[in-house]
This record gives C-alpha cells, sequence and structure tokens, in this order.
C-alpha cells in the first residue's frame, strides 16, 4: 500500500481550513443561539435555518442546561467573548422549560444587582439578565478602541430573538416568552404557531397528540400526554420545518445581501 507524504497531508488540510475559513468570512451574518436539548447541534434546525439565512451558526446550546446556566456563561466569558460579540449579529434564546419567564415581582432594575452565579429558582430573572447583560455589552464596545463602534451613539445595535417551544403545549413558557417579547420589542420565532399541528386536535387515526409522531419519547403536561424531542438530524421532518420558520423570521430582519 502506498503511502502518503506527511507534507501532502498537512498541505490538504491547510487547504480545506483556508477554504472553510473562507467560505465562513463570505456569509452575511453571524447567528449565536443558547438553548438546552432542543437546541443544542445534533438536532440540526438552528444550522439549516443558518443556511438559508446566509448566516455562520454559532451554536452554544448545550442539553441539560437552562437560561440560569446561559446567564453564568455570559459571566464566566463563555457562551460569548468580546471579539465574537463584534462579529455576532443576533443572540437567539431558545430556553424553553415550561416556566414562567415573564414574572416581573422579583426583577432587579439593573443587571449588576443580581447575586450571582445564578441558580434556576427564578427563570424570569435569569432571562432579565441575559437580556440586560447582552444589551450592556454590545452597547458597551462604543468605549472599546479595538471596536468598529468604538465613541459612536448608539455602540453595537442588539438584536435579541427569542423562541417558542418547538410546539404549543407548553403554556406556561410559550404565553410567558411572548409577553417579554413585547415587553422589550423582541421578534419571536413562532416555532408553536407554525409547526403544522396543535394540541387542540389530536390525530384521526391515533387519538393522541399529534405531536407524538414525530418523538421517541414524551411528556405530561397538566393532565395530557405530548411529544417531547423530536426525532434530531437534518434530514427529520421536524428540524427541516422548524429550520424554515426560523429563517423567515430572521430574513424579515436581516435580510439577505446580494
Amino acid at each position: 500500500m502506498k503511502r502518503i507524504p506527511v507534507f501532502t497531508v498537512l498541505l490538504a488540510f491547510c487547504i480545506l481550513t483556508l477554504s472553510a475559513q473562507d467560505n465562513a468570512s463570505k456569509k452575511s451574518y453571524t447567528f449565536l443561539l443558547t438553548g438546552a436539548s432542543f437546541a443544542s447541534p445534533n438536532n440540526g434546525w438552528f444550522e439549516i435555518g443558518c443556511e438559508l439565512s446566509d448566516a455562520n451558526p454559532l451554536n452554544r446550546a448545550i442539553g441539560g442546561e437552562a437560561i440560569a446556566d446561559a446567564a453564568n456563561r455570559i459571566i464566566d466569558g463563555t457562551l460569548y467573548t468580546i471579539e465574537e460579540l463584534e462579529h455576532i449579529d443576533a443572540l437567539v434564546i431558545m430556553q424553553v422549560h415550561d416556566r414562567d419567564v415573564f414574572d416581573e415581582s422579583q426583577l432587579k432594575p439593573n443587571y449588576t444587582e443580581y447575586p450571582v452565579p445564578f441558580d434556576r429558582s427564578n427563570y424570569a430573572a435569569a432571562f432579565d439578565y441575559v437580556i440586560k447583560r447582552y444589551l450592556a455589552d454590545c452597547y458597551n464596545l462604543k468605549f472599546d478602541r479595538k471596536s468598529k463602534y468604538f465613541n459612536s451613539r448608539s455602540g453595537k445595535p442588539a438584536v435579541v430573538v427569542l423562541c417558542t417551544d418547538w410546539h404549543d403545549g407548553r403554556v406556561t413558557y410559550n404565553t410567558s416568552v411572548r409577553k417579554l417579547a413585547e415587553k422589550w420589542g423582541f421578534p419571536v420565532v413562532e416555532f408553536d404557531k407554525f409547526i403544522g399541528f396543535s394540541r387542540s386536535a389530536l390525530h384521526p387515526v391515533t387519538g393522541e397528540q399529534i405531536s407524538r409522531l414525530f418523538t421517541g419519547d414524551k411528556q405530561d403536561i397538566d393532565g395530557e400526554t405530548f411529544g417531547w424531542h423530536p426525532e434530531s438530524g437534518k434530514g427529520q421532518y421536524i428540524q427541516q420545518r422548524m429550520g424554515a420558520v426560523f429563517a423567515d423570521t430572521m430574513r424579515k430582519i436581516f435580510p439577505v445581501k446580494p
């Protein structure tokens, strides 16, 4: 068997790496995603949606995390760096645990007043921190001499995009995240509205929630059984549909550049 010279292998690797970097640099936008199991890279919808939106995907979602973890990762600098922030066009949040994320009863006027690190006792407070901290970080680039936004009036324009759960079974979260979006004027990726079925109508053959058809597991919410985690992979129907819904929302904010 003929051996391939090491130099040839290294040269090929360098060419492929430079090609990938060049393709990434040609993308019009960069979107950062935080989330848990529904958003982690094995799913595929975010990556599909970014391809359709001509955007580089920065998928920082990790299964098992919650919005409190996202807040803590901003604090320790692992959700995004200041260097990355310079190029991020939108922060997309898909932390969709079925909790009230709007409750204002324990919110602080200033994000610096929250005790850190965050635990999962107050989802609304953690959302409030992430939103306020991201907006502040973007604004404060106006004071960074290395930033292209240095000495600008508004700093870096901060775009935050919220997401519903992938179907409409999680009423508490889906309702409250829309209230949160309205409060801040943020766009919402309405997966639950455009996924193609509703909790109000059962499947005519199975007699179950239609979401059960697309999952290998289930969850009980208010006495009803729903599908839990949609089948993952870019080839799966739900992932492709979610990618299309996501891209449609993002194109309304960021038109694809010629």
